[in-house]
C-alpha cells in the first residue's frame, strides 16, 4: 500500500481539503476520495525518501562534471524535434510493453540515438533511475525537451503501476498530432511557394526589365505623357530600384511589428480569435483546435490524470489563446462543483455537436472515450477541410499570380496603345 497526498473540493460545502490517504494506486485513490464526497484536484504519491534523489543528482554532478562544461558550450541546443521524439517515445513504449525494464531499455535507446541533446537527456534520465528517483522526475528537469503533458501522463502511469499502456498511449497521441500538423503545413506550402515565385518574379521585373522601358517610352510619346497606369508602375519601380534598402527596412518593419503584437496578451487573443473565423483558413484552425483539445483532455482522463489538473495541462498546451480561455472557464466551473458543458457552450468555439457529445459523455460518466471519438471525428473534419482549402487555395493563387504579372505587362503595352492611337489619328 503506498500514501497518496490530495487536495480536494468538498461536493457538499465547497471547500478545499487536504490531506492523505493509503491505497494500492492512484487509480483506487481517486476513486475512495470519489466515495467520500470530494471532488480530488490533485492526486501524488507521498515521497517518503526524498535524499534518494538527492544522491543521484549528487552522483550525477560528480560523474559527468566535465560533460556537463560540454553541453554549456553555446550553440548546443535544448531542444529536440517533433519526429525525433515521437520516435522514441514510440521505442520506449515498444520496449516497456515487452517486458524490458525501463533502465535497460533508456540505456538501449541512448546508445542508439544519434541526436546530441536527446542522447545527453537519456543519460541523465538513466542517472535519475539509478539515484532512486522516478522516470517522471527526471522528465521535469528537461521542461525544453519534455512538455507538461509528456510529464503528467508518465507520472500518472507510475503511480497507477501502467507506465508501460501509458507509454503507447503517449506515443499514439503525438503520432497523430505530428500527422495532423504535417497535413496543415503540406496545404500550406504551395501557397508560399506561389507566393515567394510571385514576389521574385515582380521583384526582377520592377528592377531590371521596367527601368530600361522608361527611356524608350520618353522618346517614344515625347510630350504627350504616359498612362496614369503607366506612370503609377513606373514609380513603383523606381522606389523599390533606388530604396532597395529602405524597402526592405519597411517590409522587415511590418513584420517585426506584426511579431510584436503577437507577442502581446491582448494582440495573442485578437489573432487568435481571427484565425478561428477567417475565411477560408478559419475552418482548419478550428477543426484543429478542437480536435487538440479533445484527444489531449482524453488522453490525460484515461491516463489517470485528475480532471483538474488535467484541464490545466490542455490549457497550457492548447496552442490558441480563445480555446486556452475556454478550457480555464471549464476548470473553474469543475473546481466549483458545476458541469464541463455550460462553460463550453459558452465561449462559442465549440460546435454544438462537440457539446452534445461531451454533455452525454459526462452524464454517462465515459469521458474519455466520447473525447477520444470527437478528436478521431475532427481528424477526419480536419482532412476534408484541408483538401477544400488546397482545391480553393490553388486558384486564387494561380489568379493572384496573373493579376500581378499581367497587371506590370499591360502597363509596358498602354504606351504603345496609345502611341498606335496617335498615329492613327495623324493619318
Amino acid at each position: 500500500m503506498a500514501t497518496f497526498q490530495y487536495e480536494a473540493v468538498n461536493t457538499q460545502s465547497g471547500k478545499t481539503e487536504k490531506g492523505e490517504l493509503s491505497a494500492a494506486s492512484q487509480a483506487e485513490a481517486l476513486a475512495r476520495l470519489q466515495e467520500m464526497g470530494l471532488a480530488p484536484t490533485k492526486v501524488e504519491q507521498a515521497k517518503a525518501a526524498p535524499k534518494k534523489a538527492k544522491r543521484g543528482k549528487g552522483k550525477k554532478r560528480g560523474k559527468k562534471g566535465l560533460g556537463q562544461m560540454q553541453i554549456s558550450i553555446p550553440g548546443m541546443g535544448g531542444r529536440v524535434k517533433e519526429k525525433i521524439l515521437t520516435i522514441f517515445t514510440r521505442q520506449l513504449a515498444q520496449l516497456t510493453s515487452a517486458g524490458l525494464p525501463l533502465l535497460t531499455g533508456l540505456k538501449v535507446l541512448e546508445r542508439q540515438e544519434k541526436d546530441v541533446t536527446l542522447r545527453r537527456v537519456l543519460g541523465e534520465l538513466s542517472e535519475v533511475i539509478e539515484g532512486g528517483g522516478t522516470f517522471s522526475e527526471g522528465l521535469a528537469q528537461h521542461p525544453k525537451v519534455f512538455n507538461k503533458l509528456f510529464v503528467s501522463m508518465v507520472k500518472a502511469g507510475e503511480l497507477g503501476g501502467v507506465l508501460e499502456v501509458v507509454l503507447d498511449r503517449l506515443a499514439m497521441f503525438m503520432e497523430k498530432a505530428m500527422k495532423i500538423k504535417g497535413k496543415v503545413k503540406a496545404a500550406m506550402f504551395y501557397p508560399i511557394a506561389v507566393l515567394v515565385v510571385a514576389v521574385v518574379i515582380m521583384g526582377i521585373l520592377l528592377v531590371f526589365v521596367i527601368p530600361k522601358f522608361k527611356d524608350v517610352f520618353a522618346d517614344m510619346l515625347g510630350k504627350d505623357g504616359l498612362p496614369a497606369f503607366t506612370e503609377l508602375v513606373l514609380s513603383i519601380s523606381d522606389t523599390v530600384r533606388l530604396n532597395a534598402i529602405g524597402t526592405m527596412c519597411g517590409v522587415f518593419a511590418c513584420f517585426f511589428t506584426f511579431s510584436m503584437i503577437g507577442r502581446t496578451k491582448y494582440g495573442r487573443y485578437i489573432l487568435d480569435k481571427l484565425s478561428l473565423f477567417f475565411p477560408v483558413i478559419g475552418p482548419v484552425v478550428e477543426r484543429v483546435a478542437i480536435a487538440r483539445f479533445a484527444r489531449t483532455l482524453g488522453t490525460l482522463i484515461n491516463s489517470g490524470v485528475p480532471i483538474l489538473q488535467a484541464l490545466n495541462i490542455v490549457k497550457d498546451t492548447s496552442g490558441n489563446v480563445v480555446v486556452a480561455r475556454a478550457v480555464q472557464d471549464v476548470h473553474d466551473s469543475v473546481k466549483e462543483g458545476e458541469t464541463v458543458v455550460a462553460p463550453l457552450d459558452a465561449s462559442r468555439v465549440f460546435p454544438p455537436m462537440v457539446i452534445s457529445m461531451v454533455d452525454v459523455g459526462e452524464k454517462t460518466g465515459d469521458m474519455p472515450q466520447m473525447l477520444e471519438k470527437i478528436a478521431d471525428t475532427y481528424d477526419e473534419e480536419v482532412d476534408r477541410a484541408v483538401e477544400s482549402l488546397t482545391s480553393l487555395i490553388e486558384p486564387i493563387m494561380i489568379v493572384f499570380l496573373a493579376v500581378i504579372v499581367g497587371g506590370i505587362v499591360i502597363a509596358m503595352f498602354l504606351p504603345l496603345i496609345v502611341m498606335i492611337e496617335s498615329l492613327g489619328g495623324a493619318e
